[in-house]
């Protein structure tokens, strides 16, 4: 019986001493399940501020509002000038240059004297030329001396008939003869006082600016050879290749800005003049015309590339800000309000950054196209979004 009762003690012993155990180890882990969680004053990525924070930085919250912007059509392509306004200056006779007078980029007027040309041949097209003068004046004669007699009936039909074809063919033979002269810059006038000359100019076709002269003094150049261009960029326009989805939105006499390559700010206007009606081999885009309102004279090059804007209207459009809109690693976005709470006298704003695309900009507003569907009435951050970043991206300061 007296071990049976020690049995007994040792057991209800060690039962208290385990439920004591039990209920110490459930006590060292409800603190720590029912403390609160520590406030470190935001959320996950940083994207909480209080109206004190907010303040300070000069963030601001609004709604996105439509406002009326001008709706555009983006194109690229590149600066030209009309066939009638650029020159290919060639030579009708082969022969050697004896002097270009003129240096690349130089202003040059219609008519003026850019090289000459020494040519043997040319001695005897002008002394064809007189021969066929001097013939001319004896057919003359004699066509007038039968056409008295013809019209005195003192003559023969076939006799003036004949005198009448032969002056009507060497008159056409001297006016062809006169016409090559003028051709190759020589007056026949001066021909026909006996001033003979073996080289002949090369005048300006146009009046322009002189580009690329691809030949020097002292080289043969053969017939129909260019020796160099001219161009007039008073004409300038731009050929910009708009493609099938935008198309129908461009008209004649739309509003067009440009903007050179490589060249931030600068901004030209002009307006559509023409449009192609066939498409470009296969890109599906359509060159259209547009004339440059270059009232500052800027130097325009015919070949520079650009970038245009396309006015085609006005029309409601999602909007903010410009400053409200960030880009971080080629996208953009903004910080939508997603929730607020009041504690100790301050309220406490919370963040999500929304992926956006961006359209049309003006006046200090940029189109804004949300990448999901935002709820009703959202409120975003329409100033300071920059700061929200930093923080969302480590910037945050220390409390």
């Amino acid at each position: 019986m007296y071990s049976y009762k020690i049995k007994n003690s040792i057991l209800l012993f060690l039962l208290c001493a385990s439920f004591f155990i039990a209920c110490k180890s459930e006590n060292k882990q409800s603190p720590a399940e029912n403390d609160p969680k520590e406030e470190t004053g935001k959320e996950v990525g940083g994207l909480e501020l209080t109206t004190a924070q907010m303040q300070t930085v000069g963030i601001t919250i609004g709604k996105i509002e439509d406002r009326n912007l001008s709706a555009v059509v983006k194109a690229n392509g590149q600066l030209a000038v009309p066939p009638q306004n650029k020159a290919d200056v060639s030579i009708l006779s082969g022969g050697i240059i004896t002097m270009i007078n003129v240096l690349e980029g130089q202003q040059v007027k219609k008519g003026q004297v850019l090289a000459t040309i020494n040519n043997q041949d040319l001695l005897k097209i002008q002394q064809d030329y007189l021969g066929s003068k001097n013939n001319f004046t004896y057919v003359k004669a004699e066509y007038e001396r039968q056409k008295q007699l013809q019209a005195a009936d003192a003559g023969t039909g076939k006799s003036f008939q004949a005198a009448e074809a032969t002056f009507h063919a060497e008159k056409s033979k001297l006016a062809a003869f006169e016409s090559q002269l003028k051709q190759l810059g020589v007056s026949p006038a001066r021909i026909a006082g006996g001033k003979f000359i073996s080289q002949f100019p090369v005048l300006s076709p146009i009046s322009g600016t002189v580009g690329q002269i691809t030949a020097n003094t002292g080289a043969f150049v053969q017939p129909g050879t260019s020796i160099m261009e001219v161009v007039d960029n008073s004409k300038i326009h731009c050929d910009l290749t708009v493609f099938e989805k935008d198309l129908m939105q461009v008209k004649v006499g739309q509003k067009v800005s440009f903007q050179l390559t490589n060249q931030e700010n600068e901004l030209i206007n002009g307006r559509i003049n023409g449009i192609n009606k066939s498409f470009e081999n296969e890109s599906k885009g359509v060159i259209v015309h547009a004339v440059i309102d270059n009232v500052q004279q800027k130097n325009l090059i015919p070949g520079m590339y650009v970038t245009a804007l396309i006015n085609t209207g006005n029309r409601q459009m999602p909007t903010l800000p410009i400053d409200a809109v960030i880009r971080f690693e080629g996208k953009e976005y903004i910080f939508l309000v997603t929730g607020e709470e009041k504690k100790n006298n301050n309220t406490i704003f919370r963040f999500e950054k929304i992926e956006v695309k961006t359209g049309v900009a003006e006046l200090g507003y940029i189109q804004v196209i949300p990448l999901k569907q935002l709820p009703e009435n959202s409120r975003v951050i329409t100033k300071g979004a920059f700061y929200l970043e930093s923080k969302a991206n480590g910037g945050e300061e220390e409390e």
